[in-house]
């Protein structure tokens, strides 16, 4: 089981699910490329998504692998989704936690173009909402001052992240303690830790061609549905995309972070999809 964590986060967001699913999967949680200790090329170029995809698979082929339950949250959600489109031999099961499918960006399409691009802007010109709850991306563009901005006032901007009334882990969520705050503000504190996460969005707009956009693999989507970053409205267009079982979970009270926020949900969701699948193919 191989767990892509999102932004501004490291592998340790999964620490709930790293111990839950430990019985019966070898579980591992990356830093992705940029973060943490992981390396971090200096280039903007280097964080293009057909590197990122890439690296998931040389990795799960570093760990003696060739199939993998694949679990992506924000945007190793989007990761996970592109590396179970390119590579479906990979992935087994694929599990999302609040990210669409790719193309859902695009609106609605006929047809399967080899040359097609997906479009961020295009999604969120026909949806106002989504365009305000998308600043973030925009902003990311500019070069160093993003990476400013994180750090001023004691690194507030991360922290309102995940504890503010507006983007934070929702009023019945498990808080983030103390010791979780300062692992969170120690990766992010060290020099030119914020450069590499924030170059994964300097790219977003550069092309990747797909061959297809169907995931034909069974998926699993899960969704905070106070997530202030995306409408879940994506979450509903996503289902024409997966051309397998597909099993859509909202959970109203729950945040964007959501295997932060509801763990135990988010554990026995995920329990509950991988056995039914495992019973259907007996």
């Amino acid at each position: 089981m191989l767990l892509l964590h999102g932004f501004p986060e490291f592998w340790y967001s999964w620490r709930h699910q790293m111990r839950e699913f430990k019985s019966e999967y070898r579980v591992v949680a990356l830093d992705l490329r940029g973060y943490g200790e992981t390396d971090a090329p200096s280039h903007r170029e280097s964080y293009k998504l057909d590197c990122l995809i890439t690296d998931i698979k040389d990795i799960l082929e570093s760990l003696g692998y060739s199939k993998c339950v694949l679990v992506g949250h924000d945007w190793g959600g989007m990761i996970a989704w592109l590396a179970a489109i390119c590579y479906p031999e990979m992935v087994t099961k694929l599990i999302v936690i609040n990210f669409p499918h790719p193309s859902v960006f695009t609106g609605e399409y006929t047809g399967w173009d080899p040359t097609m691009c997906f479009s961020f802007q295009e999604y969120i010109l026909q949806h106002p909402s989504q365009m305000i709850k998308s600043a973030y991306y925009y902003f990311f563009q500019m070069p160093w001052f993003p990476e400013l901005m994180f750090t001023i006032n004691d690194f507030k901007t991360l922290k309102n992240l995940f504890t503010s009334q507006s983007s934070g882990i929702g009023k019945k969520g498990c808080r983030l303690t103390a010791e979780d705050m300062e692992a969170y503000l120690y990766v992010f504190s060290q020099p030119g830790a914020l450069t590499g996460p924030i170059n994964h969005y300097r790219n977003l707009f550069s092309c990747l061609p797909l061959q297809h956009h169907e995931v034909t693999m069974p998926t699993l989507l899960l969704w905070g549905e106070r997530d202030p970053f995306m409408d879940v409205e994506m979450a509903e267009i996503t289902r024409m995309y997966v051309k397998n079982h597909f099993r859509l979970t909202i959970l109203s009270e729950a945040s964007h972070w959501l295997q932060q926020d509801q763990p135990d949900i988010v554990n026995k969701l995920i329990w509950t999809f991988l056995k039914e699948e495992s019973r259907k193919r007996e």
